[in-house]
């Protein structure tokens, strides 16, 4: 059911504390901002509870317990997913390293995992971890100069001895999305698994692992507008199989197994506070998949005219170069640039101190910034969010000069 009202982007913005500072952040990309009522609720659970567990045996405890659940069901709703196929820890990467750890007890000599070249390292380093094990690990390069993956030279490294294909949803520092059902329709014609990094395309377009086709996905609530925090959905007809390393009276299969240790109980609590901003953001009562989403659409909406403006104001600048495709199609709204004469963290700091923040650097995109020759110096990246005004990136264009 639907609410008469629809959140103006003023209405929105205003719900974001850290924007009344008068700066323009175009860093969403290293983690968004957060809504008030999403740091209320952390401050409310911590006066509340202060550090008591989760307990069945008295009151506090059980109502931690009853949280834990509520934020594991949200979770599996903003990934279309169901909650005993759904992790939540303290970062994607630390999920992604343990699901390596399975791996390791899995596979050796003979098998091959193979990484897209757009890989954040949180979806690249644990999978070279393999090669201790004998594991060879191929590279899955981007062609140039648009940095896009091609499905014929997926192919020519696909083999029935592949295992795995580790490939982002979009690259946190170019900003590309490649094709991922079809990534993963191949992958699995091959007879292989498949991971996907939702953390940089989750902001922009709500991951939905009932269409996307993969067996594992992550992504970060904290790029989400949440307290720092990473989530892992697998397939739930390989959950159970993956021996990950966990507590002895863990059953094998059990989500909880791959989350080591005492949640963030007061982080949970935020991010339920996030979805809550989320579900108002599309227009309903009530938090179910249908509200995500519509905001995942009002978010579209919202995003694609300074997208355009971004894009369109970077390449038109005489010394600006544009690395990735040169236009919105086939990317969300993060843009990475040098400007000439420049290193980039000069052009950072020019432009912070002019109140417009940006980031400069490798973003921990090791391969697609090597391939491009732009390692280990990086790119100036300006990202956007569903808050920020066409404003802003008038501001940093002026700011460019």
């Amino acid at each position: 059911m639907t609410t008469a009202a629809v959140l103006t982007q003023a209405d929105l913005r205003a719900q974001f504390p850290q924007l009344q500072s008068g700066r323009a952040y175009l860093d969403n990309a290293a983690g968004g901002l957060i809504p008030t009522r999403a740091i209320q609720a952390v401050t409310e659970h911590l006066t509340r509870y202060g550090a008591t567990n989760a307990m069945p045996g008295h009151r506090p405890g059980a109502e931690i317990l009853a949280l834990k659940y509520r934020a594991r069901e949200a979770t599996a709703l903003f990934m279309n997913a169901h909650p005993e196929d759904v992790a939540l820890a303290q970062s994607a990467t630390a999920l992604t390293f343990r699901l390596a750890a399975a791996f390791a007890r899995l596979w050796g000599e003979g098998d091959e995992v193979i990484l897209s070249g757009l890989e954040h390292e949180s979806n690249a380093s644990p999978w070279r971890e393999l090669e201790r094990r004998g594991v060879t690990v191929k590279v899955w390069h981007a062609r140039q100069p648009d940095m896009t993956l091609h499905p014929d030279d997926l192919a020519a490294l696909l083999s029935p001895r592949t295992r795995l294909v580790a490939v982002t949803a979009a690259s946190n520092a170019l900003g590309v999305t490649p094709d991922i059902p079809a990534i993963t329709a191949q992958v699995r014609a091959a007879g292989a698994w498949s991971i996907v990094d939702a953390v940089h395309a989750a902001p922009h377009a709500f991951p939905d692992v009932q269409a996307w086709g993969a067996d594992f996905v992550t992504f970060s609530p904290y790029k989400v507008w949440a307290p720092h925090l990473g989530a892992m959905w697998l397939r739930p007809e390989l959950r159970a199989t993956l021996p990950w390393p966990k507590l002895e009276f863990v059953s094998q299969g059990d989500i909880t197994g791959i989350e080591h240790g005492t949640p963030q109980f007061e982080l949970l609590a935020g991010w339920l506070g996030t979805l809550d901003y989320l579900r108002e953001l599309g227009g309903h009562a009530e938090l179910t998949r249908a509200a995500l989403e519509a905001a995942s659409q009002r978010i579209h909406e919202l995003e694609a005219p300074v997208m355009a403006r971004l894009v369109g104001g970077l390449l038109a600048h005489d010394l600006v170069t544009v690395y990735g495709p040169q236009g919105t199609q086939g990317r969300v709204g993060t843009v990475a640039f040098r400007v000439a004469g420049e290193s980039p963290e000069q052009t950072a700091l020019r432009l912070t101190a002019a109140g417009v923040d940006v980031a400069a650097g490798h973003f921990y995109a090791v391969q697609p910034l090597k391939d491009l020759g732009l390692y280990p110096q990086g790119v100036v990246r300006a990202s956007i969010a569903h808050y920020t005004t066409l404003d802003d990136i008038e501001r940093m264009l002026a700011a460019l000069g």
